[in-house]
């Protein structure tokens, strides 16, 4: 199994109302596999506003960090996740 620490920041984490959670997922799971287990627990608002399970991207307006890389400098959501690596999910801007 591999464990995955998520970072919630931002709109997010108004969102989901917590600053992390951990996740188990399968070995070899990629970060597609990871946003449809958060889509899963947080449910409608999540999907709505943030990743919709089947799509090939966050929604316009977010950012997905893997161990401080951008995704988009990685392999998008295929990215294969590894036990103990820190994904950070945040909206482009924060409002202050």
């Amino acid at each position: 199994m591999t464990k995955v620490k998520v970072q919630y920041l931002g709109f997010i984490k108004n969102l989901t109302k917590r600053g992390e959670d951990e996740f188990e997922l399968r070995d070899n799971a990629s970060l597609s596999d990871l946003l449809n287990k958060i889509a899963g627990v947080y449910g409608r608002p999540f999907v709505k506003d943030v990743y919709e399970p089947g799509h090939k991207d966050v929604k316009i307006g977010f950012v997905v960090t893997v161990n401080g890389v951008l995704t988009g400098q990685l392999k998008g959501i295929n990215t294969q996740l590894n036990n103990g690596d820190n994904v950070i999910l945040m909206s482009l801007m924060t409002g202050g």
